[in-house]
């Protein structure tokens, strides 16, 4: 009787935290800028929220937080969705370790450490210690470790340092026996790996800092510099890129051997050239292997002059040629491993051998080729799902790879190149018991009637009854493969009788270019049609109802949400964009914005262009006196990525032009970027997101019953 009774109060709680907090909206200025594109005038009434240093976006964004935070306080069970988060992710985790000199080099969290602490022995049986600890790089957490790139003999390394989520990097250089630090702190480095060429120094990639907002202003073009050990950063040689050859994407990297220097530049983030130079050769320079956008290339390794190259030239699904260096060019390149019905998702090698994995349906398979592309087995992987790693030196006779699920936490095996045999190096003890759900991939019938794979995870014996909470969460652009994963937060989730549901849409890459090619630009509606058709078989099938159902995704994904919501506010009871790219009008005068054009189009194309973004922009595609799904907006304030502008005029423009009584609102986190800076963060987030999405459909998680 008790329970029925405090029940009966959390259910009258919630429906007055929803009634008392709705209208209540900051009060979004409107100024009066019209473009006029292709002599058609668009309004931007919100244009001065893309001013991110300015006093009255900073008021905006504070007044806008007190009024969600505000709502999000006053849902009863928010904070014991918060508890339980921590509960499952308070669990050893460990990364695949990697031998760089004398120390076997791996990462490692107790549970819930905001970063992932560094560590490293000598030999296998050596004694552990601890080699770098994020955690201590800044007070509140929000340092973080960019990545540790070792010389070849493991004696040196460089370490890049993200501060508040933001792309942009400093580099510091690190002797590994003694973690002494070694001359200048780098700075201003962006989009960057490091590549060391012996002891003597490393190439890295960085853009000018612009001389607006370091966060918003356009990022133009790329460059690579080789910093040479012992003297300062102004003193670094520019490589390639500048104004001489304009890209906005260069990177740089070495063969193993150090003979090769491979400059792979892109003006967009599909296709790139690709320039190679033989550093034995004293008057050697750069020689062009392929001098157009057209298709992407990548140069795996070399096998003395031979390089071998994963290519989609003339293979939408990809291959790998091999190609002397005295000819580089493509007519010369000729297949070792030709193209397959399955898409080629990535190479790795070690001990001479190419570990090629593919996708078939969205799930990994792996080959194991020598150089010379003789097929020499498929490896048997634990089960169907996702791998990745494979990755060694020459000499090396063990590699270690990762193994996950929906169901199956990340563990980490060891495999013998020569017998092919997998053995168990580590597995979590995670707080969930994975025979309890079960997963299907179904084939579900888009608009076009294009056949379009999704996965669908819940708990065994569910009812189809159309009242379960789904999570509808997609990505679809980019040539991005979504596949199967698990994450420690989604068990929250799942274990509280809720529906999670992955469809591959055309625009990513799990089918090859031919599918990326089918949800780009003038095909980009195909995209939305495809997480339409998700929604709609969800709910034909009964696994849902249209008031049980979320729509959930981030960046590219923000907008297919916001495309989604404009398109079919019906469709959803709750939409949960994040970092989202809202205005595609504009998306390209923001950071490296420029280099989405090869998935988008800009409007500065044609007026064709222009009438098709505009047609599905969600800034633009909001309309007046429309009952919009309940709109939880996240972003960040250091997110240099996608700007969180485009997320400023989406929820100042939805909550003008919402009516009924689901809220809009939007959540800005601070001292962070794309992404949540560290573990807290991303924890906080994902409890408000849970909280918010079960609060407006009316249901209350059975773990707050169990509490009560």
């Amino acid at each position: 009787m008790k329970k029925l009774i405090i029940l009966a109060l959390v259910i009258a709680a919630c429906s007055q935290a929803k009634k008392s907090e709705v209208s209540k909206y900051p009060v979004t200025e409107k100024g009066n800028v019209v473009d006029t594109l292709f002599g058609v005038p668009v309004a931007d009434p919100y244009r001065w929220l893309e001013n991110d240093t300015a006093q009255q976006t900073a008021k905006w964004v504070a007044a806008q937080n007190e009024v969600t935070f505000g709502y999000l306080k006053n849902i009863p069970f928010r904070d014991a969705i918060r508890k339980r988060l921590d509960e499952v992710q308070n669990y050893e985790r460990l990364s695949a370790p990697y031998r760089e000199g004398d120390y076997i080099y791996y990462s490692k969290n107790s549970g819930l450490q905001n970063h992932n602490v560094q560590y490293r022995k000598k030999g296998e049986n050596g004694a552990e210690e601890v080699f770098l600890d994020p955690n201590t790089f800044s007070k509140d957490g929000t340092t973080a470790l960019g990545g540790m790139f070792f010389s070849k003999d493991g004696s040196l390394l460089t370490i890049l340092i993200q501060e508040g989520g933001s792309d942009w990097r400093k580099a510091v250089v690190m002797k590994a026996e003694d973690k002494s630090v070694i001359g200048d702190t780098l700075i201003n480095l962006k989009f960057t790996g490091i590549a060391w060429k012996g002891n003597e120094g490393f190439y890295y990639s960085s853009y000018d800092k612009p001389k607006g907002s370091e966060l918003s202003a356009k990022t133009q073009y790329h460059k690579v510099y080789f910093h040479k050990l012992g003297t300062p950063q102004s003193a670094d040689a520019m490589i390639f890129g500048g104004e001489k050859t304009p890209r906005r994407y260069i990177g740089a990297g070495l063969t193993e051997d150090e003979r090769f220097l491979i400059i792979s530049a892109a003006v967009s983030t599909t296709g790139n050239e690709l320039y190679v130079q033989d550093l034995k050769d004293p008057k050697g320079k750069l020689v062009t292997l392929v001098g157009n956008f057209d298709n992407n290339h990548n140069v795996i390794d070399n096998d003395g002059s031979r390089l071998i190259i994963q290519t989609n030239l003339n293979a939408p699904n990809d291959r790998i040629v091999s190609v002397d260096f005295s000819k580089p060019t493509v007519e010369n390149w000729k297949d070792i491993v030709p193209e397959t019905d399955n898409a080629m998702q990535g190479v790795s090698t070690a001990n001479k051998k190419m570990f090629v994995n593919y996708l078939k349906d969205a799930s990994t398979l792996v080959k194991q080729f020598d150089y010379t592309g003789k097929l020499e087995r498929d490896v048997e992987l634990p089960g169907i799902g996702s791998a990745g790693g494979f990755g060694g030196r020459v000499d090396e006779k063990e590699v270690y790879y990762s193994f996950t699920s929906f169901t199956t936490p990340t563990s980490i095996y060891k495999y013998d190149i020569a017998s092919g045999k997998s053995s168990l190096y580590a597995q979590p003890k995670v707080d969930f018991d994975p025979t309890a759900y079960e997963t299907k991939q179904v084939f579900y019938t888009s608009k076009d009637g294009t056949k379009v794979p999704m996965f669908i995870v819940h708990k065994k014996g569910l009812q189809l009854n159309g009242k379960n909470p789904t999570w509808l969460y997609a990505y679809g652009g980019f040539g991005a493969s979504l596949t199967p994963a698990f994450s420690t937060s989604r068990i929250v989730w799942l274990e509280n009788g809720g529906v999670f549901a992955q469809p591959n849409l055309r625009g990513g890459g799990e089918y090859g270019e031919k599918w990326h090619d089918a949800g780009r630009q003038m095909n980009k509606q195909n995209v939305f049609d495809d997480f339409i058709a998700a929604g709609e078989y969800l709910i034909k099938e009964k696994y849902t109802s249209n008031n049980h159902l979320a729509i959930v995704g981030g960046s590219n994904g923000g907008l297919l949400v916001g495309a989604t919501m404009t398109q079919r506010p019906d469709l959803a009871k709750v939409a949960l964009p994040a970092v989202g790219v809202m205005d595609m009008l504009r998306y390209h005068k923001f950071t490296a914005g420029a280099g989405w054009a090869y998935d988008y189009g800009t409007a500065d194309d044609s007026k064709e262009m222009m009438e098709y973004l505009k047609k599905y922009s969600p800034v633009h595609a909001l309309k007046p006196g429309t009952n919009y799904p309940a709109t939880l907006v996240t972003t960040a304030d250091h997110d240099d990525r996608v700007v969180p502008a485009h997320s400023f005029k989406f929820a100042a423009t939805l909550q003008e032009s919402n009516v009924g009584d689901n809220p809009q609102l939007i959540r800005i986190d601070t001292k962070s970027g794309h992404g949540s800076s560290n573990l807290s963060k991303a924890l906080d987030a994902t409890a408000d997101q849970f909280a918010f999405t079960w609060y407006n459909m009316g249901v209350i998680p059975p773990l707050v019953k169990k509490n009560m």
